[in-house]
């Protein structure tokens, strides 16, 4: 449900390479939020990739947060580097009616 959830949002038009990698991050901490405990991490990127694969080539923000994903699974595990985006305007309700 929230991996679905989370696909949704990143499929949004962004107007630059860094708003895609600033949405894809958050998708990833979002869904890396919402993992099962009780399975195991390797089976839920699994889920989570196969979910992706078919949005990954059309939206850059999509390929953000699998190519977190397949950083993750990456052994010997190793800090990503993740964080939340710089506060800035982006043109609130106005711009949002005119992506519509």
């Amino acid at each position: 449900m929230f991996l679905h959830r989370t696909l949704h949002m990143l499929q949004t038009n962004t107007d630059s390479e860094e708003r895609a990698n600033e949405l894809g991050r958050m998708g990833f901490m979002q869904w890396l939020g919402s993992l099962d405990g009780r399975a195991g991490f390797a089976v839920q990127a699994g889920v989570a990739l196969d979910a992706a694969d078919r949005f990954r080539a059309s939206d850059p923000a999509v390929e953000v947060f699998c190519g977190l994903i397949e950083e993750a699974l990456v052994m010997p595990p190793r800090p990503l580097a993740l964080g939340l985006p710089k506060k800035c305007r982006r043109g609130g309700a106005r711009k949002r009616r005119q992506m519509i």
